[in-house]
């Protein structure tokens, strides 16, 4: 049996501030095998973009372990690529300078960091537009952007913390379902955290409920379309699957309250 990529073991979290101790987490426990996309779903509050920040490692939890390559997480790990809401771009420098920023924090070779770029910009179609400023490029393109950033540190695992919910609708659906693609062209295994029932479907492998808080995990659900052929549709054409209302439909009924 393999090691999963991600492991959450029996995972609890106490914050401790001015007004007391607050139970964020409680008992979560879930795996995601390499190459493998899951979106976690949840109400506001419910420690979804927690769990990120436990498995980058910038906390540590109360209770049970965090594992990558079923190694506990003690700290942040450079195989380990997060991506925002706000793509965090720097205004002055150029989207090619913008790339390079993570091996230049990390004293790479810069050589190889600035080909590795211009590769990445390339195939995300922003080639022409590597010279430019961030202000120059619309909000998808930005984001496009951002994503060829994270990659730039040739990352084992990308986590994704609603890093479409500054998009108009129209941009939102067109670049979910091409960074979506490009996860599952290159084999990331990636976890999407997302207040958005159908782009956590369309998107995902599996989906994961957590409740309200504490947050436990309350359902898993796998997600296949055997209504489109047998192969996994693209983000975009997921949504007009047969099963897709169904799943929506459950996912709604188990969140209990309108997500917001």
């Amino acid at each position: 049996m393999s090691t999963p990529k991600i492991e959450f073991r029996h995972v609890g979290l106490h914050y401790f501030g001015p007004q007391g101790e607050t139970e964020a987490l409680r008992d979560i426990g879930f795996a995601v095998e390499e190459g493998e996309f899951v979106s976690i779903v949840g109400q506001s509050g419910c420690g979804k973009s927690t769990l990120l920040s436990l498995l980058c490692g910038l906390i540590r939890p109360t209770s049970g372990e965090v594992l990558i390559d079923g190694e506990p997480v003690t700290a942040p790990s450079p195989s380990v690529g997060f991506m925002l809401q706000q793509d965090s771009l720097f205004e002055w420098r150029t989207i090619l300078e913008n790339a390079v920023l993570g091996p230049e924090i990390r004293g790479g070779d810069m050589r190889a960091a600035r080909a590795r770029a211009e590769t990445l910009l390339r195939r995300y179609g922003l080639e022409e537009f590597k010279h430019h400023r961030p202000d120059q490029l619309s909000g998808g393109m930005r984001q496009r952007a951002a994503l060829a950033r994270t990659m730039c540190l040739e990352p084992d695992i990308l986590l994704l913390d609603e890093p479409f919910s500054a998009l108009d609708f129209q941009t939102r659906l067109s670049i979910a379902d091409e960074i979506g693609n490009i996860i599952r062209r290159e084999g990331k295994t990636a976890i999407l955290v997302t207040h958005d029932i159908p782009e956590a479907i369309a998107m995902a492998d599996r989906v994961i409920v957590l409740s309200r808080r504490p947050g436990r995990v309350k359902a898993v659900h796998s997600i296949s379309f055997p209504s489109a052929g047998g192969e996994r549709p693209s983000a975009f054409k997921a949504r007009d699957a047969e099963e897709f209302s169904q799943l929506f439909k459950t996912v709604w009924g188990e969140l209990e309250v309108h997500v917001e």
